[in-house]
């Protein structure tokens, strides 16, 4: 059997009681959980404030001047709007003292009895049992039980707030002294409860050495009385009006939803030595000079969880009318934009978290303005700093860390360091999140209330809120933005990405010239003469960006060359991917036929890429995109036949149907095959979705070629998409893959190609019986006789 020396309890107050705040918090939510009639009162009543109290020890301990003159200077340092009862005390301790020595101690005796923080409710209070029963136990379970059955129950609301039975080591942090009076409604007078903390810092002492006995004492207020009063003395801190002035303004503030209209709050008053300090409430008045906002609720119907979202754009700088989108998520995509391919975490996390609702409204700090129900602009300003931050809400009450100005739990600030341009700062956000312990069970804090335990539960909550926040209103904000505003665009980003995809091909390059055989070696050279061109072009294209930044040509024409150059990237990196992908298959299978099929493929990528890049010049005649004649049978064919090992090693099923008569076509050849990966990359994606959740699932890409005009009929049989999404998954950058492969341009790129050409690239909009969703690409080309 294990023994717990007595010096345990101390540790484990310091490591679970991180900060004051916390301390507050779990004692004003067992007021709560008492059931309280009349809400939770926090009183300070300090005599002597503790820095002044060691100042003047230390003039005491050195006989610095006479006794009188020590007596005088104690009581001149008293806060004179102290209680009566504190102040008579300490001035009685005072004045009384013989000598210098006796002096000292009374100094000591008055700073430890009459500084006192005093945490009330008018609950059920307790009784001697339950003070020795539960109130002594650490970690006691009685809590526990009621939730877990309220949990079986199915009941809307958790009978208590905390649960894990350690809220009384949250008197330890503020002070040495604890003294309990409680009572219930039918006891005849006071329980009373002492405990002297400083007695656990015995080194050699026993826990079950320490005795600690409630006792009865004194009668209640009244006889129908019923609460609990702690009284915590020999504070720890120097408590100041000031100090717990900015507590009430920032931390007290931010306790319970301020979101929730006051007359819903739950009560609690603070107060400094008998005078009312104010808690402030959010003034709906800050909220309406938000410039864009995202409501939404994640719900679970019939086991399946939804993301319902509205998003809204009121002013974001430029002349816009005020934009609003509805968009729901189903279950299918989320599996895609929060659990992807792969994860340790299991879809069941979907439904296990839970039901939440969100809010987050957006600032431009730049654009606030006075507001007359707030006041000027550095007050609306500094307002809106106040209650920044997207804040988590349990049952009404605060779960910290989250929202705090150290706390960063969306990643909007490390995200918003590595882009440039239009960006969303977590201060630039009021918000909130609400959940409960009903509905949420697997949401759970960690012991030392620092954050959520890390579970498949909290990782679903994060990375719904990072998507919602992060691309959904962040990718809804660049479409307001691209619609209606002509801007200048920082390509600094950009750039290093180029740069760094650059670097990939040349590994690439390497690799392929070391394991091509000598029939290939043509190929290869001319690849990496395209690789040369290509550093040229980009070097070019950056230094046209600089004329035109300048010269102040139009910002129409610096968007353009922006969104290029983020194109370029998207397409050098799938290159080079595929590039590696085709090396690795001509390693296993050195077929001089297939060889050729995989450069030439390679090859035509390569100088797409870099015919793109020159687009970037406009005054390059050699950039312009050429034209050539060829079947555009032979072109999925070779297309298809560089992925057979890929789709082999998937186990998809390729359906290709070719007419006989072949088609000629005119266009660029290498943009046609961008087209046609673009929609391969994706069904790979996501029918490899499909089948890690689906072990009888039989992946399938269909492909048929049409003349009059010539066409191509893609589809597979994956997850589909929402017909909600039918032309949002053609913007660019909107994604619903994970995070990780989140890039949103493969589809942008194929329509802006099919374009190009005269032609068109559309998501049929027939809907699959058997997902409800769109599969059906159409890429339709003009209809143009070549002989």
């Amino acid at each position: 059997m294990f023994r717990i020396s007595a010096r345990t309890v101390l540790e484990l107050g310091s490591e679970l009681i991180s900060s004051d705040v916390i301390a507050f918090y779990e004692l004003i939510k067992n007021g709560f959980d008492a059931r309280t009639k009349s809400g939770v009162e926090v009183r300070f009543d300090v005599v002597l404030r503790k820095n002044d109290y060691l100042t003047l020890r230390a003039r005491i301990s050195t006989k610095a001047a006479d006794l009188a003159d020590l007596q005088k200077q104690a009581l001149e340092l008293t806060n004179a709007d102290a209680s009566v009862e504190a102040l008579s005390t300490f001035t009685s301790l005072i004045t009384t003292a013989p000598d210098i020595d006796a002096l000292l101690d009374a100094l000591d005796e008055g700073q430890a009895r009459c500084n006192r923080i005093l945490v009330s409710d008018t609950g059920s209070g307790m009784s001697i049992s339950d003070l020795e029963k539960n109130f002594l136990v650490i970690g006691t379970a009685s809590r526990k039980h009621a939730v877990e059955q309220a949990l079986a129950a199915g009941k809307s609301e958790s009978p208590y707030l905390g649960e894990k039975g350690i809220g009384r080591l949250s008197a330890m942090r503020l002070g040495e002294h604890l003294r309990i009076e409680t009572a219930r409604i039918d006891d005849p007078e006071l329980n009373v409860l002492n405990i002297d903390w400083s007695l656990f810092g015995d080194l050699d002492a026993m826990l079950d050495e320490i005795k600690i006995v409630p006792t009865t004492g004194g009668a209640k207020e009244s006889p129908t009385w019923s609460g609990t009063r702690v009284i915590i003395s020999d504070l720890s801190e120097d408590w100041t009006e000031r100090r717990v002035h900015e507590m009430a303004e920032y931390d007290f503030a931010r306790l319970t939803d301020p979101f929730l209209d006051p007359k819903h709050r739950p009560r609690i008053a603070i107060y400094w030595n008998n005078e009312r300090i104010t808690i402030p409430w959010m003034s709906p008045d800050l909220l309406a000079q938000a410039h864009a906002k995202v409501t939404g609720r994640y719900v679970i119907e019939e086991g399946r969880p939804e993301l319902h979202c509205t998003l809204e754009a009121m002013d974001l700088g430029f002349p816009h009318p005020r934009e609003s989108r509805i968009v729901v998520v189903p279950l299918e995509d989320l599996q895609g934009a929060i659990i992807g391919e792969h994860s340790p975490i299991h879809d069941s996390a979907l439904v296990s978290v839970g039901p939440f609702a969100l809010e987050a409204h957006w600032f431009n700090r730049r654009r606030l303005t006075a507001v007359d129900a707030i006041g000027d602009l550095r007050q609306v300003k500094e307002l809106q700093e106040k209650w920044s931050g997207i804040l988590l809400f349990r049952d009404r009450f605060r779960v910290f860390p989250y929202g705090d100005d150290e706390d960063d739990w969306l990643g909007l600030d490390r995200r918003a360091l590595r882009r440039s341009g239009y960006t969303l700062n977590k201060t630039q956000f009021v918000g909130r999140v609400a959940i409960s312990r009903t509905s949420n069970p697997d949401l759970v804090d960690q012991t030392n209330r620092e954050g959520l335990r890390e579970t498949p539960e909290q990782y679903v909550l994060l990375n719904v809120m990072q998507y919602v926040v992060q691309t959904l209103l962040g990718g809804f904000l660049k479409d307001v933005e691209r619609q209606y505003k002509s801007q200048k665009i920082d390509l600094s980003d950009a750039r290093s990405e180029v740069n760094r995809l650059e670097e990939r091909a040349k590994n690439a390059l390497k690799k392929l010239q070391r394991l091509a055989p000598p029939e290939g070696q043509d190929a290869v050279e001319d690849l990496q003469q395209t690789m040369f061109e290509f550093s040229d072009f980009a070097a070019r294209a950056r230094a046209r960006i600089a004329e035109v930044e300048q010269e102040s040509r139009q910002m129409v024409e610096m968007a353009g060359v922006g969104l290029m150059v983020e194109v370029v990237a998207h397409e050098l990196a799938r290159a080079s991917e595929n590039a590696l992908d085709a090396l690795d298959r001509l390693h296993r299978r050195p077929v001089p036929d297939e060889i050729k099929a995989n450069i030439e493929t390679l090859r035509a990528e390569m100088k797409s890429i870099s015919k793109r890049v020159r687009v970037l010049d406009p005054l390059s005649i050699s950039g312009r995109q050429r034209a050539e004649v060829f079947s555009l049978n032979d072109l999925v064919r070779d297309t298809l036949e560089a992925h057979d090992a890929q789709f082999e090693r998937q186990g998809i099923t390729l359906n290709l149907s070719l007419p006989e008569r072949s088609i000629r076509v005119r266009a660029v050849k290498g943009m046609a095959i961008q087209i046609l990966e673009n929609l391969i990359s994706n069904s790979v994606y996501w029918l490899a979705l499909r089948a890690e959740r689906e072990k009888s699932f039989k992946p399938e890409i269909s492909i048929a070629v049409h003349s009059g005009p010539p066409s191509i009929v893609y589809e597979d049989n994956g997850r589909g998409i929402a017909p909600d999404n039918r032309e949002n998954v053609f913007k660019p950058f909107f994604s619903l893959k994970e995070k990780s492969k989140r890039r949103g341009l493969g589809l942008f790129i194929a329509r802006e190609a099919a374009q190009y050409h005269g032609g068109t690239l559309v998501l049929d909009d027939a809907i699959n019986p058997e997902t409800g969703r769109l599969h059906r690409f159409i890429l339709e080309l003009p209809d143009k006789v070549i002989a």
